[in-house]
């Protein structure tokens, strides 16, 4: 990613934002994204994904704290801020009898900085159908309906609730290849939700894991592919104490392990003699689910 100037404003800034629901509470959430950044909000479904979204959009007032978008406080009498937001939610606003054609041309009358070149350029890359009434188009095409008026005003923030749910695999692949691609000059930001993991390790830069409302861990892409590795050797030693393990399943003296600090980990097994070592990588995905399995305690080692 290019890099933006040090003094810039952050894209989003949440400060203690905390919603509360019966039986549910969000937050406090504290999160910073840069610009040139694009950071995956990683859980489950019901962790509050959706929430924290359209707390940082202004569709939802939060109990406590809040958001600013570059610099522009999000409060709902304040309209600074969304010029600078794109987002694409579970519900779009669309009228639903209309064509797709004409929901743009109503939007484009309302937002400021809408470009028609851009919005074209945009349906033409997502094949996305103009003269269908919305009623009658598949959930695919909604979505790259709801991208498309997300995108054509040019907004800096981008945020998207779940934004490949529905798409076939090759607009899916072309979508990440939009959202990656607007992040290059340094200057725009990407915030996405997903429960799909596999879209993490395409376009995520640093990867925010929410459980049951709360930020549990948040880091860098690299940085886990990097200190995350499976282990498997033989040991006849019992009740041995491995640092970072998170998964160890033995039978009789075979081991196989999980490990978030895989150096200090293979360190301790050669000072035990540990024999017939085997040592695999592991994706993104597959770490991402070990995260969410062990939540806080995975999230106290790591910070």
């Amino acid at each position: 990613m290019a890099d933006h100037r040090p003094d810039a404003s952050p894209a989003a800034s949440l400060s203690g934002l905390t919603k509360r629901f019966p039986g549910f509470q969000l937050g406090p959430l504290d999160l910073v994204l840069e610009p040139g950044t694009v950071l995956a909000l990683v859980g489950p479904n019901g962790a509050g994904k959706t929430t924290t979204l359209n707390c940082m959009a202004g569709l939802v007032v939060p109990d406590e704290g809040g958001t600013e978008v570059f610099g522009a406080p999000v409060r709902p009498d304040r309209a600074e801020y969304r010029r600078d937001i794109g987002y694409v939610g579970e519900e779009n606003g669309f009228f639903q009898g209309w064509t797709a054609a004409r929901n743009l041309k109503f939007l484009s009358e309302l937002l400021p900085g809408w470009s028609k070149d851009r919005a074209n350029r945009f349906v033409q890359r997502f094949a996305l159908p103009l003269d269908k009434p919305v009623n009658k188009l598949s959930r695919g095409n909604k979505t790259k309906l709801a991208l498309v008026a997300a995108l054509a005003h040019g907004p800096r923030l981008l945020l998207l609730d779940e934004p490949t749910a529905g798409l076939d695999p090759v607009v899916r692949s072309e979508v990440l290849d939009v959202l990656w691609e607007i992040t290059e000059d340094g200057e725009h930001a990407v915030l996405y939700s997903t429960h799909v993991l596999s879209d993490i390790s395409r376009l995520a830069d640093e990867l925010a894991f929410l459980r049951d409302g709360r930020l549990v861990l948040r880091t860098g892409r690299d940085e886990l592919s990097e200190s995350w590795r499976r282990v498997s050797f033989r040991l006849a030693n019992e009740g041995i104490e491995l640092t970072g393990v998170v998964e160890h399943r033995r039978v009789r003296a075979e081991h196989q392990i999980i490990t978030r600090e895989a150096e200090t980990t293979l360190q301790q097994l050669a000072e035990l003699g540990a024999e017939a070592v085997e040592v695999s990588r592991m994706t993104v995905d597959e770490i991402a689910v070990q995260i969410l399995k062990e939540g806080h305690h995975v999230a106290r080692a790591e910070s």
